[in-house]
C-alpha cells in the first residue's frame, strides 16, 4: 500500500481515506454480529494484514505500513469508528506486541515471526497481567527459571486479549525474589504449545477479541525467545504501553466519532413535538458541546503522537496525561449520546449502545485512570513542569 506523497512523506489524508474505505466495505457489516456472537474476525484480520494496517507501525520490510504514530493513530481511529473490537486487534498486534519485537526482537525473530504477525498468518498476545497484580504489574508473579540450559516459566496470566488466538505470546515473568520488583523481570516469546491453555472471559464490551485467561505450565525456551533479559524486561512492557496509551486515545476517539454521528443523524430524523428533535436549541447546545470535547481529546491524542514521532525525551507523562484525559471524555461523550438517543440508545439496534459497553475498558486497559494519575504526579514531582516547554 503506496501511502507517500510527491516528496515521500506519509499522506495522511491519502491513509484516512484508504482506512475508511476499507472500514465502509470490510468492517461494518461484521460489526454487529462480532460483538453478538463474540466471535474473533479470523478472516479480516488476515485481509488487514494484507492492506498492512494489522501492525501498521511494523517496517514494511517486515510487512507491515511503516507508519509513525500519527499514522497508526489515524488507522486505529478510522478502524473505531466501525468497530472497536477491530480497532483493539490492530491496536493490541501492532503497537504492543509487534512493536516490542520488531524493537528488541533477535534477528530471527523478526525476520521469521514479525512478518507472520504483520500479515495475519500468526496472532500474538501481550501477557501482562495477572489475577494477583493488574496495576502493580512489577508485583507480578509468573516465575521463569534457568535448567538445563533452559528457561522454564510458570504462571498465570488474565485479561489478555487475544489469548484464545494467540499463537505467539510475550511473557513477562520474573527470574529471582518477588521482592525485587521490576528489577528480576524478563520478557520471553512463547509459542503455543501444549503447556499452555487458555480460558476464555466474558466481557461486556470489545468482544471478539478473544479475551482470556493464560496458564503456562512448565514452558521451556531457549535464550533465542528472550526478548529482554531480567531487569529489562519490565522496562519494555511500560515503554510499549505508552506508545499503547496513546494509540487507545486514538481508538476512544474513533469511537466518539461514530457516537456523535449516530447521535447527529437520528436526531435530525426523529420528529417530536412537530419537528426534528435536532431543531431544539438544547438539543443543538448538547451536540455543540460533544463535538467541542471531541475534538479536544483528538487534538491531545494527535499532539502526542507527533511528540512521539519527534523524539520527545519526557513522552511518557504526555502519553499518561492524555489517555487521563481521553479516555473518561469519550466515556462521558458515549454515554450522553446513549441519553440523546433515548430509547432506541438503550436497544441494542444503536450503535451507541456497543460503544457505551467498549468504552468502560479504555478507562481501565493500559493503566487505569489512577495509575494515569500517579505517573504524572511522580514526574511532577520530579521535573516540576519544565516539561511543559515543549515546543
Amino acid at each position: 500500500m503506496d501511502l507517500s506523497d510527491s516528496s515521500g512523506s506519509i499522506d495522511y489524508n491519502l491513509l484516512r481515506k484508504t482506512v475508511r474505505e476499507f472500514g465502509e466495505k470490510h468492517v461494518a457489516s461484521l460489526a454487529r454480529e462480532i460483538d453478538y456472537s463474540n466471535r474473533y474476525p479470523r478472516e479480516l484480520v488476515r485481509h488487514m494484514g494484507s492492506m498492512g494496517i494489522l501492525a501498521p507501525n511494523i517496517p514494511e520490510e517486515y510487512g507491515g505500513a511503516g507508519l509513525d504514530l500519527r499514522g497508526t493513530c489515524i488507522v486505529l481511529e478510522e478502524l473505531a469508528r466501525f468497530s472497536g473490537s477491530v480497532s483493539l486487534i490492530s491496536e493490541v498486534q501492532g503497537t504492543l506486541v509487534s512493536h516490542i519485537l520488531a524493537m528488541y526482537g533477535s534477528k530471527h525473530v523478526k525476520e521469521d515471526i514479525l512478518p507472520k504477525l504483520a500479515s495475519g498468518e500468526a496472532i500474538g498476545s501481550y501477557a501482562l497481567s495477572e489475577p494477583c497484580c493488574g496495576s502493580d504489574a512489577a508485583n507480578l508473579e509468573t516465575r521463569a527459571e534457568r535448567s538445563k540450559g533452559e528457561w522454564v516459566l510458570k504462571g498465570t496470566k488474565t485479561w489478555i486479549t487475544q489469548g484464545m488466538y494467540a499463537d505467539y505470546f510475550i511473557v513477562f515473568a520474573r527470574t529471582g525474589d518477588r521482592s525485587e520488583r521490576h528489577r528480576n523481570i524478563a520478557a520471553f516469546l512463547l509459542k503455543r504449545d501444549k503447556c499452555i491453555t487458555t480460558s476464555p472471559i466474558e466481557v461486556m464490551g470489545f468482544r471478539g477479541t478473544g479475551t482470556a485467561e493464560v496458564v503456562i505450565d512448565d514452558c521451556r525456551v531457549g535464550d533465542d525467545e528472550v526478548i529482554a533479559g531480567p531487569g529489562e524486561g519490565f522496562k519494555i512492557a511500560m515503554n510499549a504501553l505508552n506508545v499503547g496509551r496513546v494509540a487507545i486515545s486514538a481508538l476512544a476517539t474513533g469511537l466518539g466519532i461514530a457516537a456523535v454521528e449516530e447521535a447527529y443523524n437520528y436526531l435530525s430524523n426523529r420528529v417530536a413535538f412537530g419537528k426534528p428533535l435536532i431543531e431544539f436549541q438544547y438539543i443543538q447546545f448538547q451536540i455543540s458541546d460533544l463535538v467541542t470535547l471531541l475534538e479536544s481529546a483528538r487534538a491531545m491524542t494527535y499532539r502526542a503522537a507527533e511528540l512521539y514521532d519527534s523524539g520527545y525525551g519526557d513522552f511518557p507523562v504526555i502519553a499518561a496525561e492524555t489517555k487521563l484525559y481521553v479516555a473518561p471524555t469519550v466515556a462521558r461523550i458515549a454515554g450522553e449520546v446513549v441519553r440523546l438517543l433515548g430509547g432506541f440508545g438503550f436497544s441494542k439496534e444503536s450503535n451507541a449502545e456497543r460503544i457505551y459497553r467498549d468504552v468502560k475498558l479504555l478507562e481501565i486497559g493500559e493503566g487505569t485512570n489512577e495509575v494515569q494519575r500517579i505517573v504524572i504526579f511522580k514526574h511532577i514531582s520530579k521535573h516540576g513542569l519544565k516539561w511543559m516547554d515543549y515546543p
